[in-house]
């Protein structure tokens, strides 16, 4: 079976996290900072503030912002449940635009239709590994006041107008072991905002500047330094990986982009697209999927059920209608594309696809 997804971990994060162990400084520590120095040189940001979880990063990026009981921020349903809960765990209020069904992103003329007195920030999805459009989004923002924070878990890399995402606003990123790159659990926040990277370190560990000196609520969302270790080497991969995404990416859709029964992804201009995910669009989603995996073929849905039909939403009160996303969730399917899929197993996806009756 060709797996969906497959963490690439070698010798070299194995004698990192060694090194870390022999050191005996295993807690937040010095490779924690270097970690944070070269995520933020690598993103193109002044300050970078690593977490223990791509939640975590995403839950201290809106408090570090002000978000807080009463608040809204508009975000997009059409993600992993992250993204709502951790806006939930504020105490404010996720609201929820469509999508534009060409990249599954959040649509700018739907987040205009939701912005209301209580809107206090944006939450747009870099989905799958392309930017949202943060040109709109960023222009929306300013003319309402709006904070931005990007959920960048899934798009290590990419790129929107050659600025890398995590630089628009602040940024979320998780390094869960199947992203684009791993620290086996962690995540990091990315700012050019002094006084957000300041109020995020704080919340990060109890809410405190000092040892035994707490000023504001906090958590323990701290990052290891073992975890810092593998992401230190991982970041010096990540361009690597991400190339070899993108070149499956490209044979996968000379492929199949003729198939009349399957959509492949668009890349819209300006975007540079990291591949987390390669996810087409098929009206008979579930027999194909069923198909792929009798054939050897691992895939994906990714997400089958929209964050605001989750029982959970459904039990707040949530009754949204928002079309594409609900298309979206019943056609969707990642085929594998990682770095460790080879030219073989490629061959095989197309081939096996073709082949279907």
């Amino acid at each position: 079976m060709i797996p969906i997804a497959k963490p690439l971990i070698g010798e070299a994060e194995v004698e990192a996290v060694s090194s870390v162990l022999r050191s005996g400084m295993i807690a937040q520590g010095p490779k924690v900072a270097e970690f944070e120095e070269a995520f933020a040189k690598y993103t193109g940001v002044e300050h970078a503030i690593a977490v223990n979880s791509g939640t975590a990063a995403l839950h201290v990026s809106l408090l570090a912002n002000g978000i807080g009981q009463g608040d809204e921020v508009i975000t997009s349903s059409f993600s992993f449940i992250a993204t709502g809960n951790s806006i939930l765990a504020t105490g404010a209020r996720p609201v929820f635009a469509d999508i534009r069904p060409d990249t599954f992103n959040i649509d700018p003329d739907s987040i205009l239709e939701k912005i209301t007195p209580k809107t206090r920030a944006i939450m747009p999805v870099h989905l799958y590994g392309q930017p949202a459009d943060m040109q709109a989004i960023g222009e929306i923002a300013e003319d309402h006041n709006l904070a931005v924070i990007e959920d960048a878990c899934q798009a290590h890399g990419a790129s929107f107008n050659g600025k890398r995402v995590g630089s628009f606003g602040t940024g979320s990123f998780s390094f869960y072991p199947t992203k684009n790159m791993t620290t086996s659990e962690g995540g990091m926040i990315t700012t050019d905002d002094a006084q957000v990277a300041e109020k995020a370190r704080m919340i990060r560990a109890h809410g405190s500047k000092q040892r035994y000196m707490h000023e504001i609520p906090g958590c323990n969302y701290r990052m290891t330094d073992i975890a810092a270790a593998i992401g230190l080497v991982q970041l010096d991969r990540i361009d690597e990986f991400n190339s070899a995404r993108q070149k499956n990416a490209s044979v996968l859709t000379d492929g199949l982009r003729d198939l009349d029964y399957i959509t492949t992804p668009v890349v819209r201009e300006g975007c540079e697209h990291v591949y987390h995910q390669y996810t087409v669009r098929t009206e008979n989603r579930d027999t194909l999927a069923d198909y792929l995996k009798d054939n050897g073929v691992g895939c994906g849905i990714y997400y089958p059920i929209p964050i605001h039909q989750q029982p959970l939403y459904k039990e707040l009160g949530y009754t949204d209608n928002l079309p594409e996303t609900e298309k979206a969730a019943d056609e969707v399917l990642s085929l594998p594309v990682h770095p460790a899929v080879e030219e073989k197993d490629i061959e095989h996806i197309i081939t096996t696809i073709r082949n279907r009756e």
